[in-house]
């Protein structure tokens, strides 16, 4: 008997002006994505992955310290504790991005790990921190938000599957999927927000490459549409999930907020591992080279 699981990925716009007051953009963002957490429900998802910093627009595009105060606890804060309680009722194991603060000013790009039966798994923080402008004067200004995350790669055994986490821009070292595969993982998941002209090329290249070279799935979401008052550009969505050939199984639109349903057979992976034997075969002694000084 096949071992399919059914996730899901969010990909929304988020609708409020950034000039609106930060409380307001957390309750917006959650209000939305809790009404994406029953419409999964009612299509009998069991793993559900928000979008990176789902609690709030795109901040990063501009460096400005009232963002500071969307950060809070995790996982004492209101988002996780209310997610607990949803993930509960539901049967669902969540993932849950959000700016974190660990004490007060250092902040972290975070995912909180719920499992199906509310208990609070684990978090990831995202390790490799962009910091890179536009002609405009926006851009991806991360460093100004983000400490980069030292969390070594956690892989959370849930009720349904061992996933890993890694976020947006860690998706661009192939070190992130390695790690996670040689720890467990079964599926990757990986919150972005990335515009048009920037990655849009690399989208559906890197990873399912990555799901190849490592035999696993990958699931890969992205914010949609323009995030006034900065536009820096289109948050194209086309959020998926790729299987361990490097297929697309399920993919969304363009510019629709909409749930990304895909029914991922992890049976394949034994199936393929067994065929192409990477693990077996790595030679992990051969690799070590100097950093450049």
């Amino acid at each position: 008997m096949s071992r399919i699981i059914r996730c899901g990925l969010t990909q929304t716009h988020h609708d409020l002006d950034g000039n609106e007051p930060v409380r307001k953009h957390r309750d917006a963002a959650i209000e939305k994505h809790l009404k994406l957490i029953e419409e999964a429900a009612n299509k009998d998802v069991k793993i559900l992955c928000f979008q990176e910093v789902f609690n709030g627009p795109y901040f990063c595009a501009e460096q400005e310290k009232k963002w500071y105060d969307l950060a809070e606890p995790v996982p004492d804060g209101p988002t996780v504790k209310l997610m607990q309680e949803q993930a509960k009722k539901h049967k669902m194991v969540l993932v849950v991005p959000l700016y974190e603060e660990a004490i007060t000013g250092v902040y972290f790009n975070t995912a909180a790990v719920i499992d199906a039966d509310g208990k609070y798994l684990g978090k990831y923080r995202k390790t490799h921190i962009p910091h890179v402008g536009t002609k405009d004067g926006y851009g991806f200004w991360e460093k100004f938000y983000f400490k980069p995350g030292n969390s070594d790669w956690p892989v959370f055994e849930t009720a349904y599957a061992k996933i890993g986490v890694y976020i947006c821009y860690d998706r661009h070292f192939p070190e992130c999927a390695r790690m996670l595969g040689l720890k467990g993982a079964e599926i990757l998941f990986n919150p972005s927000a990335t515009v048009a002209g920037t990655s849009e090329y690399l989208w559906k290249l890197e990873q399912p490459a990555q799901a190849v070279a490592n035999v696993l799935f990958v699931g890969a979401n992205n914010r949609i549409g323009y995030e006034s008052p900065w536009n820096m550009g289109e948050f194209y969505g086309q959020s998926y999930f790729c299987n361990p050939k490097g297929e697309l199984i399920a993919e969304g639109s363009r510019d629709k907020d909409e749930l990304v349903i895909g029914d991922l057979d992890l049976d394949m992976i034994k199936e393929i591992r067994n065929n192409w034997q990477f693990y077996r075969d790595r030679r992990p002694e051969m690799y070590y080279v100097d950093e450049v000084e």
